[in-house]
Parts: structure tokens; C-alpha cells; sequence
């Protein structure tokens, strides 16, 4: 690129001059390229040890005059090719106009100031490029060099870099670690020692850092095949996190098969950062937002604005707690320093004012905050006060006004116009769900209890009336240990759906979103709604839904239930309907309206439970692998009995899925229920650990699986709530399996107590971590799961071995995840559909494909391949989507492969037939043939010609409709058996026989005869294959024309007085056949022009192959009879009645052996495997520098 010039001194001491001139000097850098000596090993290490190749350019161009000293550098360039086009530009634009200069000093000042102009013009061209704005010179120097070593496209982002060593085996080898959002890449050049490594974050299975004698503070990388091990940062807490958030994000994109979009709305930075790019402060960003979120349950689009210490006055306690004030574009947050002292949410749009208070030196630059409920919060202790007030003041101004408050209702007040168009409507405020639980809904009318279980629940009621006057009520809330001790105590069955809605989250959404939900159900069920597979498994489970509640033995329940799981999968259908799904729900019913338990199970699915419900219930597995690591680590005898007897694994899941709702007596989940909401999934692993710790001796004692699964079964059915109001409900599992002799009850809150007093050390933080780790596992797992699913499917469809289908199903997949990486023609949403079966999930298009068929395509066919790929893919793509699948892409490659001869030449011949030509790749070819044609009367026929290109046979049944068409308006009244035939033909395979296969044309015979032709030009039987085709051409040629004459007479008997437009047109040559025709016998072959002359698709004229032919078809049109040759000059046209069929084709090739043994010849792919792996290499060494250019350097 050109550079700012600037002053070399010395111009040789560390660079070697390649080329030069009276005024510019091209120079290479030591150690760059070949040769060098010691002194090239010397320089070429310090570039890399010290970063020096990140600044300087491995070429460079000066400038220079002959009676100066000082040189000026003018240009760089990271390539000999990018070098060498900025020498050539110098010669051929400035090295004439300067040689007439009479002063060094105008050359110096005309060369800078042309150099400058360059440059601020190509500034202004980039101007709207963000990217390069934001990050700092020095970082996109170090992208570039990324990009040079690694092979990188630009859509390829750096995100940082780091100095430290990479072990191999016991000798490290220091360089630099490139971490970009797809890959990680290493590079080390020392002493002529090259190691090039790139791994690329899908195929991570395991990450973690450790400290060991042999590998000290390290940072472990595991793939499938191998791991390295990464020492010697500077920083190894910093580039850990940054490690484990892009392995993270590779996970997401295995399982939503999304690309990574950076966040444009991200604040500019007052100033550059150094060595920090956009990127990395978009990650960081992500980082802190996504705790943000985690710790105030928020929802998925709140982004952190800032945050800062202060003091928050707490009345509930008359002092001052600790803490950080968060501020974002929705919420004003805060969090005491001590756990579980304070916690305060304020959502903006509940604030009316916000202003300055008194500053004292007990109470130093406060800030007031009320809210439109007369709620007062005084922080104190900000640093910059102005400012945040600034900030909240920007904020309010784009929060709309909410006059409503938090109790505003599911939708506004209606007139008389509307209420009866809503009672319409699915889901409407009349509904008797709409305002109440089913609970309090069939409680209604019943008898008041006045026992003392009653009286314990309006206890509770009245200890939550209390709270909430001295610590407030709804969003504003403060929350602190007291009211963790309520909830631990049961959440009385009146305030459940209320405090389940705070406490998740689902209130905020819901405030935030009026009138959404019932706009939801009416796009799910209205008119027009579709049924799928999803609402049919909706209907099958509603029934299945806690039968035993009376809730639900009605339609009343039903249609709700219905109404939330349609709605939600409506909402996300990326998770649709998960069998679970309609057990939560149904409780969430229970204590809340129906628009209420749509948001909490919002808040589940996508929130406090991620991943739980999708297809492969990926959450729940990665919660499973959790759960075995916390047994092991506080019940590490009973872990080792029951990992061997498998139990973990199996209880887990039904555990975790429903919130122990189907494994426990309702009464006593539903208090679980309640602790999850507050305190999150940390109490499902503390209840589930002490369930296990409550019968380790049981267990112990168990020798198989059914045994172990009896003893936790019979335990969880015996917990028991003994301050349940309602009648107990029946737990099915429990009356089954509870015998003579039932064991002792287990009171719930004693079972909660417990868990937290033995295992209430679990911080949530910690369990973030540990389900990193086990999500790299659970999504390889899964991912290894599918392949061997595919390989089984495809081993009785194609001729593969296991090994080959596995390879070429992780090329496939290679493919189609850098289309996520860096785009393609076709979205990634309709290239992955998860609800497919594996062999069809994953999708390529046809640039994809292309790239795959020119590494592993067993035709090569120079520059006709790409040609070949499209034509390939148009066949095998069945559902003409536009895409192929990987059980499309193995039929294809598998009949070239391991197909029998007449298979292969039966693909080869469609390649050149409609569909596999398209109509406008035809018309292409028929419109060069018309511009090489000599014969310009003939022009008015050509728009003719096109109609009779693809014209092919058609079928008896095509033949019958059309005859059908062409009757009087009396003779098209048919019957509904007629339809019911017509409609069963198509329903039925069509079997691809030889017989079937339309005649093939003169153009699409010379296009074959082209393909063939460059297929043998690197063969080692050449010669002898460049032979047999001509004779077979010829003979083809030969039989063409038989069939044309003899067709001719039997067309003879048409009426003189028939109109000449029924006669069909013909068409312009192709310049194969021209030759013999335009040239006497006698005169030499014609050259270049007939060559040149051939549709786009021809290769280049240089092609030996196309030249023999022309040759071949020459020399035997010429031995054919002069009548022939007359039929064939006459108009110099393509000949229309000319046409051969594929039984003719396969017997005149059967007649040369060198063609049928190449034919029949068995190939491997492996080799073409092993090749494109190598483009991808994972670690490569060499004894020589990594010059890409090699090849080009001049002797």
C-alpha cells in the first residue's frame, strides 16, 4: 500500500534491493523469502519475537536521487504480487514524466506530493468503513499480517493478539497468538524454524487454564485429535476470558447456525485505545451485558450504559449500604457490595423525577429518584453526579410515557365498538383466564376454611403484607435476605403468580410489550393459521397435562394450555414445543392469568433455563454434565457407584426439565418452583444433591440401575407439604409404587433447609462456569452423535466406506459453517433447519458446492469444471430449493465414484441436457455461435432457433395432456377419475431408465465432445483416449446423419400447401463442426478464429484437447460422402434434424476400449480428501520461511 513518504537513512543494512532504477529501489526485508544466510535467520526471528513484522512490511519501495543521502519510503506491500503492482504503476506513470525534471529536489517534491494525493484520496474512498476507523494502525497492520499468514478472507476479523509460546511437545516456541472470531491461529518463526497453527473454534472440546511443573500456567486447548498448550502471557486471565467467549460463541453457532454480527451501537471511544480493536470492545461489552442481565433478570435486549460506586440509603435498615449503581437504556439498578444485603431494580418508566439533592460531608453528592408511586431512592457518593444525571436524563427522553404503571391492564379499556370484536378473537379480556389462575378460579364459591393449615397460609399472607409495606411493593422492590427467607418459607398461593412474575423478569417484559400476547394467539390460531407438526404435538400432550388436576379435566384449562404453548411456538420457533413444556405451563396456569404464564414461560425457555426446550433439550444435557461434576466434588464416593451404574445421567433429566413437577408430589414442587424464580437453577442443583446425600447408604447398597432408580423414585413420591391449604392431589407414580409398605414421609421445607445448610456454598457464577465446560462437551457430543446417525443412514445408499462418509461429512460441514462465518448467497436460516433428520439439516448452494466439487470431484475438466459443478448441482438438487443436502451431495459423488460405467456416462449425458443446462446459459452459447457465423442472412431465423434448443421428447403422458389441450371447449369437460390419474402419475417415482432419456442435439453433442476433451487432458492415457473419442465422435456424427436423411423421407408426405414456418429452423454451428465445412479438403485447417469462436463456456483456445478435436471431427467429416458434406455446409447453421440417442451414444463408446476403462475405472477420494484437508491445515513446519510467493520469484 502507499505510505505517508518518510526519511531512510540507511537503506541496506536489514533489506536486500531486487530491483531498481535511476529513482525508486524495490527492496526485500531479511529473512523474508529464500536465502538470507544467518544474517536473514537473525533478522527474520527478532520480526517475529519482537512484533516488528506486525509494523514493518516484508517489501518496500524508496525513492531516491542521485545526489541525495536520504531515501524516502513511499510504499509497503505484504506480498510480492501487491509490491510488484506498485513498481509497475511507478514505471509505467512516473518514471518518464520525472525523468525531464532537471532538479533532484522537483523530482523529491513532485514524487511526495503525487504519493500524498494517492493517499488522501484512497482515505476518502474508505471513509465509510467503520472497522478501519475505530481500530489503531498497529492493530490492522497486525489483521493484515493475520490475513497474509493464515490464509484469512477479509470478512475473517481479528478480535486480539498475544505474545506467549506454544509447546511442542517439550520445547516451546515463542511467537504470537492470533484470536479471531472463527479461529485461533499461532505463528512462530524462529532460526528458520516456521510452526504455523490454526484451529478453528468449533472443533474446541475442551478449554481450560492450569498450572503444572511440566506446563506452568497454561492455557489447554483440546480438539477431537489433539490439544496444545499455550504459556508465558502476559496477561493469561485476560486472554482466557477472551478464549473461553469466542469458544462460547462457536457454540451458539453450532446450535443456531448464526453468524456473528458485531454491535454497530456501540459508544465511540473518546480516544484510539491502543492494541484494542472494535471487536474485542464489543465482546467485552457483550461480557458485562450479559451479567448485567443475569443479575437483574432483564431481558435480552437491555445493554449496559455504565456503572459506578455509590451508597444507596436504605430505610428498611437507617443506613447506608454499599454497592454499584448500573444504568442502562430501560433500567436504573442497583447492588449492595455484600451478598444478599440490598438489591434494587428501577424500571425509567416508572421514574417521574430525577434531580440533585443537598451535598453534606455526611451525605456527599446525592441523587434523588421518585417514582409515580411516591417512592423515594437516595444515592449518594457518585464521582461524576453531572454526568449521570445527563446520562438518566437521555434515557427518560426516549422511554415512552407509561401513565399506567405497573398495574396496568392486559389491554385497555374498551368501548362498544371493539368488546365485541375482541370477544371475537382467541384470546380476549372476557375469558375466564384472563384475570385470575385456574386456582382461584375453582376456588371460587368454595366454603372458607378456617383450620389451621388455612390459618398457617393467611400467616404468610400477612408476613408478605408486611414486607411489602416496609420494603415496598413491585418492580422497586428492595430485596434482601428477609425476603429470601419468605420465599424459603412458601410463597403464599394468592401472591404466587404476582412474586413469580417479579422475581423472573416476566413483569418487565410484559409491561414493556401491551398487548402482545393476544396478538400472538390470534396469528398462531386465527384464520389462515396453518397446522404443523408442532401443533399437532401440542394437541396430542394437551390431555397429558396433570390429569389429575381438575383444572385440567375441562376445556376451560385445555384452551388455555393450548393458547400459551401455540402462542410461544408462534413467538420461538427455533424451540417450537418440547414435551416438558406442557407440564411447567400447566402450573404456571394454575397461580397466574394466562397472560402471565405466557411471559413466565418467556422467561423459562429463553432466560433461566437457555437451551432446556429446544430439539436436542441441549440445556437440560449440559445441566446433566453440571450435575455430575457438583456430585463428584461433594459426593465423591457415591459419584463413583453411580457413574458406574449409569443413574446420573437418567435421573437428571426428568429432574432438571420439569422442576421436579413429575417426579415429586405437586404440593411440595411447586414450593421448588418457587425457590427456582428467586434464586435460580443453583437451587435445582443444591435439592438434587441432597436428595442423593439423603440416600447414599440406599444407593450404595444398589447394584444395578433399576434398583437405584426404585429407591430415588419412592423417596422423591414421599415428599410431602404439610402446610398445603388445597386438598393433596394425587401423584400417579406414588399410588403405583408405594406397596404394603410405604416409606417415611419427607417434609419439604426440611428437604429445602437441608440443601442449603450442606450445599448452599453453589454460587451462580461458579455454575456459569462449569456449564462452559460441559456445554463444549455436550454440543460435540451431539455433534458426533449426528455424523454417525448420517454415516449409517448413507452406508445402504451410497459406496462409501464409514471412514470416507465421515470425511466427507465434515467437509460438508466445513463448508456450510464458513457460509455462517463469512456469508453466501442464501441465508443461513434457510440453509439450516434443525427439525429435519441429520442427513438433511445442513445445506450448501451452489458456490458451496462448486468449491467442493473442484477438491473433490473426480472429473477435472480446467476451465469447463465450474461449468460442470453448476450443471451437477442443477441435477441432484431434486426440490430445485436451490440447495442440496448432504444425502444429495453423497448420491451425486457416490455414482461418479463408485458407479458402473453406463451410470456414469448416463450423469455425464444430462450434465449437457435440460435442466442441467439452463435456458440462459443456452442462449448464451446460441448467441456466440450466431456472432462467429459467416452466413448474416441468415439472421431473421435465430429467435426461432432458441424455442427449438431445448426442445427434447416428451413423454406418452406429456403428449396425451397437450393433444388434450389443443380439443374444442366440448371436448374438455373431464371427470374427476381423469384428474385422479393425472394427479397419481405424478405422485408416483418416475423410474430413470435409458429409455427415458430425451435425444441429445448437434450443439449438446459438441458440448459433450468439449467436456470429454478436457476431462483427458491430464490423463496418462491421453493420447489414446484423445484418439477413441474422435473415432467415436465420428461414428456418432455418422449415425446422426443417418437418422436425420432417414427421418427426411418419412417426412416427405406433408401437402405441398403447408405453411414453410412448420418446418423446423436451424441453427448456426457450433466452430467444432464449421471448419471442415467453410475450408475445401484440400486447404489446411483454419486456425485461431474457429477455436476462439465458442460459447462462454469453452476453455481457453490454448486447450489441446478442443484442437485435436477440431482436427479429428475434420479429418472424418472429410472421408464422409460429398452429399453429407453438402447436406452439412449448407446455410453454415447448426443442423436441428440432427439428433442421436443415449443408447447410441453408450454403444459407440463401448467400441474403444481406452474409453471404457476409464470409465470403469475404480477411483479414490481419499487422496482428494487428504488435499483439501491440507488446505485447511491444522499445524504445518517447514525448514524455510512462509513465503506465499515462492513460485513467482524471479530466477
Amino acid at each position: 500500500m502507499w505510505i505517508p513518504p518518510e526519511e531512510v537513512l540507511l537503506a541496506g543494512p536489514l533489506w536486500v534491493s531486487e530491483r531498481a532504477n535511476p529513482f525508486f529501489i524495490l527492496q526485500r526485508r531479511r529473512g523474508h523469502g529464500r536465502g538470507g544466510g544467518l544474517s536473514g535467520l537473525l533478522v527474520g526471528t527478532l520480526d517475529v519475537v519482537l512484533d516488528s513484522s506486525a509494523r514493518v512490511a516484508p517489501y518496500r519501495i524508496l525513492l531516491q536521487t542521485a545526489g541525495a543521502q536520504i531515501y524516502w519510503n513511499i510504499a509497503s506491500g505484504s506480498s510480492r504480487k501487491e509490491i510488484t503492482e506498485h513498481w509497475d504503476w511507478l514505471e509505467s506513470n512516473l518514471l518518464q514524466t520525472i525523468s525531464i525534471f532537471d532538479n533532484d529536489e522537483d523530482v523529491t517534491t513532485f514524487v511526495k506530493g503525487k504519493i500524498s494525493g494517492i493517499i488522501a484520496e484512497e482515505n476518502r474512498l474508505k471513509q465509510g468503513e467503520q472497522q478501519q476507523e475505530e481500530d489503531c494502525g498497529k492493530f490492522r497492520e497486525a489483521e493484515l499480517k493475520m490475513r497474509r499468514l493464515f490464509g484469512m478472507p477479509e470478512e475473517e476479523k481479528l478480535v486480539n493478539y498475544y505474545s506467549c509460546s506454544f509447546w511442542k511437545g517439550r520445547v516451546p516456541r515463542q511467537g504470537w497468538l492470533y484470536l479471531s472470531v472463527n479461529h485461533l491461529c499461532f505463528y512462530s518463526f524462529l532460526l528458520g524454524k516456521e510452526v504455523t497453527l490454526v484451529v478453528q473454534w468449533s472443533e474446541v472440546t475442551q478449554l481450560e487454564k492450569n498450572a503444572t511443573l511440566v506446563f506452568p500456567e497454561s492455557v489447554r486447548v483440546r480438539t477431537r485429535i489433539t490439544e496444545y498448550f499455550f504459556s508465558m502471557f502476559l496477561n493469561i486471565n485476560d486472554t482466557f476470558k477472551l478464549m473461553e467467549q469466542l469458544a462460547n460463541m462457536a457454540m451458539r453457532q453450532l446450535l443456531d447456525n448464526e453468524a456473528f454480527a458485531a454491535d454497530r451501537s456501540l459508544p465511540k471511544p473518546c480516544k484510539t485505545l491502543k492494541n484494542v480493536s472494535a471487536l474485542k470492545r464489543d465482546l467485552d461489552a457483550r461480557a458485562k451485558n450479559e451479567r448485567y442481565r443475569a443479575m437483574f433478570r432483564l431481558t435480552q435486549d437491555e445493554r449496559l450504559d455504565g456503572h459506578t460506586d455509590c451508597t444507596l440509603w436504605a430505610p428498611f435498615a437507617k443506613m447506608h449500604v454499599v454497592g454499584q449503581l448500573f444504568i442502562s437504556n430501560n433500567y436504573i439498578c442497583f447492588n449492595s457490595r455484600e451478598e444478599d444485603l440490598c438489591q434494587l431494580i428501577i424500571p425509567l418508566r416508572e421514574v417521574s423525577v430525577v434531580e440533585k439533592a443537598d451535598s453534606s460531608s455526611i451525605l456527599p453528592c446525592p441523587v434523588s429518584i421518585s417514582t409515580k408511586n411516591k417512592t423515594n431512592f437516595l444515592f449518594a457518593n457518585l464521582k461524576d453526579r453531572d454526568f449521570l444525571l445527563q446520562r438518566i436524563s437521555d434515557f427518560l427522553q426516549r422511554t415512552p410515557d407509561s401513565s399506567g404503571g405497573e398495574t396496568s391492564p392486559l389491554i385497555g379499556p374498551l368501548d362498544s365498538s371493539s368488546e365485541s370484536v375482541l370477544i371475537g378473537r382467541h384470546y380476549h379480556p372476557d375469558l375466564p383466564t384472563a384475570n385470575q389462575g385456574l386456582l382461584r378460579l375453582y376456588q371460587t364459591g368454595a366454603p372458607e376454611d378456617l383450620g389451621p393449615k388455612a390459618m398457617k397460609e393467611r400467616m404468610k399472607e400477612e408476613a408478605w403484607n408486611i414486607h411489602f409495606s416496609e420494603f415496598g411493593r413491585g418492580v422497586c422492590m428492595y430485596r434482601t435476605s428477609r425476603t429470601r427467607e419468605l420465599v424459603l418459607n412458601g410463597i403464599p398461593e394468592n401472591l404466587r403468580g404476582e412474586l413469580w412474575m417479579l422475581f423472573s423478569g416476566a413483569q418487565n417484559e410484559m409491561s414493556s410489550h401491551p398487548g402482545y400476547y393476544g396478538d400472538l394467539v390470534e396469528a398462531a390460531m386465527g384464520v389462515g393459521s396453518v397446522v404443523s407438526v408442532v401443533t399437532e404435538e401440542i394437541e396430542r400432550d394437551l390431555h397429558r397435562s396433570m390429569p389429575e388436576h381438575r383444572a385440567f379435566q375441562n376445556q376451560t384449562g385445555i384452551s388455555a394450555l393450548r393458547r400459551v404453548l401455540t402462542a410461544y411456538a408462534h413467538r420461538n420457533p427455533g424451540i417450537g414445543y418440547c414435551q416438558a413444556m406442557n407440564i411447567v405451563t400447566s402450573v404456571l396456569l394454575l397461580f397466574s392469568p394466562e397472560e402471565q404464564a405466557f411471559w413466565l414461560l418467556v422467561a423459562l425457555c429463553e432466560r433461566m433455563l437457555p437451551d432446556y426446550y429446544n430439539t436436542r433439550v441441549t440445556g437440560a444435557l449440559v445441566d446433566q454434565g453440571v450435575f455430575e461434576e457438583l456430585t463428584r466434588a461433594f459426593l465423591p464416593p457415591l459419584y463413583e457407584h453411580m457413574r458406574d451404574l449409569g443413574v446420573i445421567s437418567t435421573i437428571s433429566l426428568s429432574w432438571f426439565l420439569t422442576l421436579f413437577l413429575s417426579v415429586m408430589p405437586f404440593d411440595s414442587a411447586v414450593l421448588l418452583v418457587d425457590c427456582f424464580f428467586y434464586e435460580g437453577i443453583k437451587v435445582t442443583f443444591q435439592v438434587a444433591l441432597a436428595v442423593l446425600h439423603d440416600n447414599m447408604e440406599a444407593l450404595l447398597s444398589c447394584s444395578d440401575e433399576g434398583e437405584a432408580m426404585t429407591v430415588l423414585g419412592r423417596y422423591l413420591d414421599n415428599v410431602v407439604n404439610k402446610q398445603t391449604v388445597a386438598p393433596p392431589i394425587p401423584h400417579l407414580h406414588a399410588l403405583l409404587t408405594s406397596g404394603d409398605d410405604p416409606p417415611r414421609e419427607i417434609d419439604i421445607f426440611d428437604l429445602i433447609k437441608s440443601s442449603y445448610e450442606k450445599f448452599g456454598s453453589l454460587r451462580s457464577d461458579v455454575i456459569e462456569q462449569m456449564r462452559f465446560k460441559q456445554r463444549l462437551k455436550v454440543i460435540q457430543s451431539l455433534e458426533d452423535t449426528a455424523k454417525r446417525s448420517v454415516v449409517r443412514a448413507m452406508m445402504t445408499e451410497s459406496s462409501f466406506s464409514i471412514e470416507e462418509l465421515e470425511e466427507l461429512y465434515c467437509l460438508f460441514k466445513a463448508q456450510h459453517m464458513a457460509s455462517c462465518y463469512w456469508g453466501s448467497s442464501s441465508g443461513v436460516s434457510q440453509r439450516f433447519d434443525p427439525s429435519l433428520p441429520y442427513l438433511e439439516q445442513y445445506s450448501i448452494d451452489p458456490l458451496q458446492f462448486c468449491q467442493l466439487f473442484l477438491g473433490l470431484g473426480p472429473w477435472a475438466c480446467g476451465g469447463r469444471t465450474p461449468t460442470l459443478s453448476a450443471r451437477l448441482f442443477r441435477v441432484l438438487d431434486q426440490n430445485q430449493d436451490g440447495l442440496l443436502n448432504f444425502k444429495e451431495f453423497i448420491t451425486g459423488f457416490s455414482g461418479m465414484y463408485h458407479g458402473e460405467m453406463t451410470e456414469k456416462l448416463k450423469l455425464l449425458y444430462k450434465l449437457h441436457l435440460p435442466p442441467a443446462v439452463c435456458p440462459e446459459e443456452a442462449e448464451s452459447a446460441l448467441e456466440a455461435t450466431h456472432f462467429f457465423t459467416e452466413n448474416e442472412a441468415e439472421e431473421p431465423s435465430f429467435l426461432p432457433a432458441v424455442g427449438s434448443l431445448g426442445k427434447q421428447e416428451v413423454t406418452s403422458g406429456e403428449e396425451d395432456v397437450g393433444n388434450e389441450e389443443r380439443k374444442g371447449p366440448e371436448e374438455k369437460v373431464k371427470d374427476y377419475r381423469y384428474y385422479l390419474r393425472l394427479w397419481a402419475n405424478e405422485k408416483e417415482p418416475k423410474t430413470d431408465t435409458i429409455k427415458n432419456l430425451p435425444r441429445m442435439n448437434q450443439e449438446q453433442f459438441i458440448d459433450v465432445c468439449k467436456t470429454l476433451y478436457n476431462m483427458f487432458s491430464e490423463d496418462p492415457e491421453e493420447q489414446q483416449l484423445y484418439h477413441s473419442i474422435a473415432t467415436a465422435a465420428s461414428l456418432l456424427l455418422r449415425i446422426g446423419e443417418v437418422g436425420k436423411r432417414f427421418g427426411n423421407r418419412k417426412s416427405e408426405a406433408p401437402p405441398p400447401e403447408a405453411p414453410p414456418t412448420e418446418v423446423p429452423p436451424t441453427e448456426n454451428p457450433s466452430p467444432e463442426v464449421q471448419p471442415p465445412e467453410v475450408q475445401p479438403p484440400e486447404a489446411p485447417p483454419p486456425e485461431a478464429p474457429p477455436t476462439e469462436g465458442p460459447s462462454p463456456e469453452a476453455p481457453p483456445p490454448e486447450a489441446p484437447g478442443e484442437a485435436q478435436m477440431c482436427r479429428a471431427l475434420e479429418d472424418a467429416l472429410q472421408d464422409e460422402d460429398s452429399a453429407l458434406i453438402a447436406e452439412q455446409r449448407q446455410g453454415s447453421e447448426l443442423d436441428a434434424d440432427w439428433s442421436i440417442s443415449f443408447e447410441q451414444v453408450l454403444a459407440s463408446l463401448l467400441t474403444e476400449p481406452p474409453l471404457v476403462h476409464y470409465f470403469e475405472r475404480k477411483r479414490d477420494i481419499r487422496s482428494k480428501m487428504a488435499a483439501c484437508k491440507a488446505q485447511r491445515a491444522v499445524e504445518r513446519q517447514t525448514s524455510s520461511s512462509s513465503e506465499h510467493d515462492l513460485t513467482q520469484l524471479s530466477p
